[in-house]
């Protein structure tokens, strides 16, 4: 991400924040390939408390449509499985000796424009978070021209600037959203 030298670090943060948010938000919306990273959201109720399933036990691909759960404490199973259940990812879980098996069904051109629509939904709520960083950096640059630390040269040029960061900002969600819709479409 471009940096601008005369805006404190909390704006650019917020830029950085909303591309790294949608990059987490893309990572959960699945294509044909299942992936361990599906099921990170998932919490598994284990020992009086919720845990991320990665840390009751391993997840790991066992071929393009199955993730292997393997729970570290076998008496996890049921609470493992329960939570996948509830999470409604539209999987199919069985159980075995080792562990639980995950199974994605392959996408329908349906299910593909459902999550095609969610994904450009996420790409509207991180382009809200960039317009809302973008507002409160140019209230600032008019604060401070207000109070006579900025010339009215000086605002103009630090607004321009903040612009051309907010429309590289931009650009970066906008090709998060073309490599996931070339990721869906295959």
């Amino acid at each position: 991400m471009i940096q601008c030298p005369h805006m404190d670090d909390g704006f650019n943060k917020k830029l950085e924040d909303a591309v790294v948010w949608l990059t987490g938000e893309y990572s959960s919306i699945r294509s044909g390939q299942a992936t361990p990273a599906l099921l990170d959201s998932i919490k598994v109720e284990q020992y009086g408390a919720m845990m991320p399933i990665n840390q009751v036990g391993s997840v790991g691909i066992e071929d393009a449509r199955t993730l292997r759960v393997s729970p570290w404490d076998a008496s996890g199973v049921a609470a493992i499985e329960r939570a996948i259940i509830d999470a409604d990812l539209g999987v199919s879980v069985s159980t075995d000796s080792s562990g639980l098996r995950v199974i994605f069904p392959e996408l329908t051109s349906e299910r593909r424009e459902q999550l095609m629509k969610l994904a450009k939904s996420k790409l509207e709520e991180a382009r809200v978070r960039v317009r809302t960083a973008r507002d409160e950096a140019m209230k600032q640059i008019d604060a401070a021209q207000k109070s006579g630390d900025i010339s009215e040269d000086e605002r103009f040029t630090k607004k321009e600037e903040v612009q051309k960061l907010v429309d590289a900002g931009n650009k970066k969600l906008e090709s998060l959203l073309a490599s996931k819709e070339v990721e869906l479409q295959a």
